[in-house]
């Protein structure tokens, strides 16, 4: 997907196709998602749809024509009840209260993507405004940061908004451990061998520099750069020196917060950061799962056991924790479970496809906690798609 286009706004802007929209009947939440995908695979073949561009913000959602020249539909984000999507279909959709309609009928609204991962894209988008606009009405259940009020460390793409530790759960093989993963072989070498090794392997002190160094030789792949690279004793002189800087500017200026949450840059990022609720607090992550759909999940921190990662799911008797177990080879396995995998991106999208030995799938669709049942007519005024000209 690479990275999606974010203004000063903090508006994500994506492309595609509108299938359409029917109405959804009043039903309980778990009856609506049932319709919703029978009706979803019903129109799977439609060949009739309209090229267009959305425009995500905590706000809303807006339609426009393909040039993004003609506004054709919009919606207020608290009108917007539910996402969810599709991948095997390529297709996504919400559901949402259409202006000037009673309050009780929704309509779900159907696009058809330009393939799977386009169309979860655009669901982890839309899942991620209903959580920051959470965030903005609830700023109480924010989660708390355990170090002071400036950040240690610069937000990343890799903690854009949620723990390190989760961070490190999911994308940690890809750093060069060097054979120091369990099952690796080691070959017996002195300290004083080690220390010159990593010296002549990483030279350069400046990470600016030793980066374009690692990419112009070929050493690392795109995306795969870590902060691993300092040998222990030059990393912990550059800590010392970012903590007297640190403690400089304190002295200089009033304390900054740190870096709200927002709309990721990256699928990879965006993923994880809907995943653990980035930015709510675990026990309100954890009220919040279970008034939303079934199927829906948590990861998280496990409760019991800090050091390891669990993924709380709501099942048809409540939310479950299931502990994330690691195996001697390094991959995840999800308690109670045999199936092993490489990260937790795998195991996330197996079990949304395949039950195994879990009461039900994982679910795509997110429910808007911030949904306002009432419309306020001051506040939105209807915008109605425009009829398609004729060729005459």
């Amino acid at each position: 997907m690479g990275e999606a286009p974010v203004r000063e706004d903090s508006t994500v802007t994506r492309s595609a196709e509108y299938v359409g929209s029917f109405p959804v009947d009043d039903n309980c939440l778990d009856d609506q998602i049932k319709q919703l995908h029978t009706q979803l695979k019903s129109l799977k073949a439609c060949k009739r749809r309209r090229p267009v561009s959305l425009k995500f913000s905590i706000k809303g959602v807006k339609m426009y024509n393909e040039d993004e020249t003609i506004l054709l539909m919009a919606h207020a984000l608290r009108r917007i009840s539910l996402s969810t999507a599709r991948p095997v279909d390529s297709q996504f959709a919400f559901v949402a209260h259409n202006p000037g309609c009673p309050d009780t009928q929704l309509y779900c609204h159907v696009f058809k993507a330009r393939h799977a991962r386009a169309a979860q894209f655009l669901n982890l988008l839309l899942c991620r405004c209903f959580q920051l606009s959470y965030l903005e009405k609830h700023p109480e259940e924010a989660q708390k940061e355990t170090a002071g009020s400036l950040p240690h460390r610069k937000p990343s793409l890799l903690n854009h908004g949620f723990p390190l530790s989760v961070s490190a759960l999911v994308s940690f093989r890809r750093a060069p451990f060097g054979g120091l993963l369990p099952g690796t072989k080691k070959t017996p070498k002195s300290s004083d061998d080690q220390q010159s090794s990593q010296d002549e392997v990483f030279p350069i002190s400046s990470p600016s520099l030793m980066r374009k160094k690692v990419i112009r030789t070929k050493v690392l792949r795109s995306g795969a750069y870590r902060s691993f690279t300092f040998t222990p004793r030059k990393q912990r002189t550059i800590q010392d020196q970012l903590s007297v800087t640190q403690e400089k500017d304190l002295d200089k200026s009033p304390a900054k917060r740190s870096r709200a949450p927002s709309l990721a840059e990256t699928e990879e990022a965006l993923a994880q950061a809907v995943w653990c609720w980035a930015g709510i607090a675990t026990e309100s992550s954890y009220s919040l799962l279970a008034d939303d759909v079934l199927g829906s999940y948590l990861l998280c921190q496990h409760p019991k056991k800090p050091k390891c990662g669990s993924l709380i799911i709501r099942f048809p008797s409540g939310p479950i924790t299931h502990l994330i177990e690691n195996t001697r080879k390094g991959k995840f396995v999800l308690e109670k479970c045999k199936t092993e995998f490489n990260s937790m991106a795998e195991l996330i999208e197996h079990y949304t496809e395949t039950e195994d030995e879990l009461p039900c799938l994982l679910s795509y669709a997110r429910v808007n906690h911030c949904y306002e049942w009432e419309e306020n007519v001051s506040k939105q005024q209807p915008v109605k798609l425009q009829p398609k000209r004729s060729r005459n």
